[in-house]
Order: C-alpha cells, then sequence, then structure tokens
C-alpha cells in the first residue's frame, strides 16, 4: 500500500497550499536531522517523507495524479489513458522545467515522481538551512535532474544573512544520484535511453545561466539494479564546482518474470490431467522469442522445479552468455469430483 502523504501531513484531502505548507514548515522544523542528533534514522525518514508529501501535494498536478491513482501511480508514470501534465513547484522562482525521455524497443515517454532532495526543500520554504531561517532572499538558484514529471523552479538559496547562500552552495553534494527505471525486457535486449537536462551556471557576477544539453545511456543487455551511470561535470555548476550526474539503474517488476541474479524465475500453471499425463506448453522470452515447455516422462509435483540452462539473463561481463530460466510449476487441482469420476481415478490409481 502506498504512502497516505495527507496523513503524513496532518491534514485533510481538502487542504490549501497554505494549510500545506504550515503544516510543512511545523513537521520539517520539528523532524529536521539536525534536530535530532540523538536520532537521526528515524528523523531522517520522517524529515524525507515529509519533504516528498509536501512537494507532491503542493503541486496541482501531481496532487490531481496522486488523488486518483496514489503513490504508485504518481511515482510509476502517465497513467493509462493520460499523460503527466507540465508544472513547476509553487513558489519555486519561475525556473526552466526539463525532461526525460527514453528510446529504444517500441520508443515512448518516461515519466513518473521522483521526490527531490528534502534538504533544497527546506531551504526552498525556509531561505536557506537551520542557519538561515530568519529571512528569504532571492540568492542563487538551482536545478537538479528531475525525472520528467513536468519539472521543478529552481529554488531559491541563501537570503538576508549575508553568506548563508554560499554556505549553502559549498553544502551541495557533488553528484546529483537520480534513479533510470528500466524494465527487465530493457534489461535483456538493451536499449538507448536519451534524458534531456537543464543544468544552471551561476557566474562571479551571480548570475544564473541555464543550459540545455541531451545525456545518452546505452543501457548493456545484463545490466542489473545498482549499475551506475556517471556522467561527469554536467549537473549544476554554483560556484563550487560542476556536479556529477549519476543515474542508477532500478529494475521495474515484470508481470511474469522475477530476476534473480543472472537467471530468471517464472511460473507455469498445469492442470491435474496435465501434471499427471504430460503437457506441452508455449512460453514467449523477453527477448520476444516463444519456446515449447513440455513434460512427457514423469508426474509433475506441486513445485517441482526445471531449469533450462542459457535461457535466463544475458551476462554483461560475458557477452553471449546467459543464466538459467528457473521453471516452478503450480498444480491446480478440481475444486470437485463426481462419484463416477472419482472410481474412474481409484481404478487407475490401483493398477
Amino acid at each position: 500500500m502506498g504512502k497516505d502523504y495527507y496523513a503524513i501531513l496532518g491534514v485533510g484531502k481538502d487542504a490549501s497550499n497554505e494549510e500545506l505548507k504550515k503544516a510543512y514548515r511545523k513537521l520539517a522544523l520539528k523532524w529536521h536531522p539536525d534536530r535530532n542528533k540523538d536520532n537521526t534514522e528515524a528523523a531522517d525518514k520522517k524529515f524525507k517523507d515529509i519533504s516528498e508529501a509536501y512537494e507532491a501535494l503542493s503541486d496541482k498536478d501531481k496532487r490531481h495524479i496522486y488523488d486518483q491513482y496514489g503513490e504508485e501511480g504518481l511515482k510509476g508514470g502517465a497513467p493509462p489513458g493520460g499523460g503527466f501534465p507540465g508544472g513547476g513547484f509553487p513558489g519555486g522562482g519561475g525556473g526552466t522545467t526539463f525532461s526525460f525521455s527514453s528510446g529504444g524497443p517500441g520508443g515512448g515517454s518516461f515519466g513518473g515522481f521522483n521526490p527531490s532532495n528534502p534538504e533544497d526543500i527546506f531551504a526552498q520554504l525556509f531561505g536557506g538551512g537551520l542557519s538561515g531561517m530568519g529571512g528569504r532572499g532571492q540568492g542563487a538558484q538551482f536545478m537538479d535532474v528531475d525525472n520528467g514529471m513536468g519539472g521543478m523552479g529552481g529554488f531559491g538559496l541563501g537570503g538576508g544573512h549575508g553568506s548563508h547562500g554560499n554556505n549553502i552552495s559549498a553544502r551541495r553534494p557533488q553528484e546529483v544520484t537520480r534513479p533510470l527505471a528500466c524494465t527487465l525486457e530493457e534489461l535483456y535486449n538493451g536499449c538507448t535511453k536519451k534524458l534531456k537536462v537543464t543544468r544552471r551556471t551561476r557566474s562571479a557576477a551571480g548570475n544564473i545561466t541555464p543550459s540545455e544539453k541531451v545525456l545518452q545511456v546505452n543501457v548493456k543487455p545484463g545490466w542489473k539494479a545498482g549499475t551506475k551511470i556517471r556522467f561527469n561535470k554536467e549537473g549544476d555548476n554554483m560556484g563550487h564546482g560542476a556536479q556529477d550526474i549519476v543515474f542508477v539503474v532500478e529494475e521495474k517488476p515484470h508481470s511474469m518474470f522475477k530476476r534473480d541474479g543472472d537467471d530468471l524465475k517464472v511460473d507455469v500453471t498445469l492442470t491435474l490431467d496435465e501434471a499427471l499425463c504430460g503437457f506441452k506448453k508455449p512460453l514467449q522470452l523477453l527477448s520476444g522469442k516463444s519456446i515449447f515447455v513440455s513434460n512427457s516422462n514423469s508426474v509433475v509435483q506441486p513445485g517441482q522445479t526445471s531449469r533450462m540452462l542459457n535461457y535466463g539473463m544475458p551476462i554483461s561481463k560475458h557477452p553471449g552468455k546467459h543464466g538459467a530460466l528457473v521453471i516452478t510449476y503450480n498444480v491446480k487441482f478440481p475444486t470437485t469430483l463426481s462419484l463416477s469420476q472419482k472410481e474412474k481415478i481409484r481404478e487407475a490409481l490401483a493398477e
């Protein structure tokens, strides 16, 4: 079950943006990790959930999708029959948006809400870190790589307290990590994903200049979840060096196959007749090729498995080699039997 953003913020489903902002401010101050040194791990999780809930609900487009499809629908991409409209983060200063698009077999767009760095949202609402909550200014703006939900406006960093903006920029991580969601088919066959990124550069005079670039990721057959693709110095440069952009492969769940290292697992359901007397069933692989799974020599037990070598995932470090396809057989028993059927079964088994 997905997260209840309204419950996380403690607001009703009809809450206004001002009510959302008020709830966020109160909770963010309470759970900021810097204020919970004795319980950092729990506070960090709460702080991230609070920021994620506020970011989603304070954007009318994201909120509309969340209200209809929940967290899974919001993060999973555009629901059937419609895409995600564009939209910026409220009050974000009108920064340039950016989007991702993915190429490869079948084409299509790539979308889904990926929560921003919670410290960035905190800085937007409070005008800097905990040390800078006394005022808000129009300091430097930045935009991290997002995943095409319509983009986020630039966050104002800094404020009316001298060098707070520079301190925040100095604290900015030198890499930005974002997920790169891939289907199991894409990880099996390989594909190309093109990602349009808007980066921002601050000059010595403090001027912010946006520029766009398309980054291309060549997903190799056999890549696993957790594989990292680094683009050196392609992120924002706010005066302390350009950030690296790191994409981390995430594997989308498949409706039929499940990956286990280099192996693929699949369930095949048999009738009792097929389990006892034999069967021959077609099975479409991730490559698009169809094979037949069959047995006529033995009785198949419920939960029994068989391995087909070289029908699993490609092994990226050993081109041309594959793992195994592990098939688990589920036997579907009849719910009822007539008297005549029972007699025939008894006769057959008694022989």
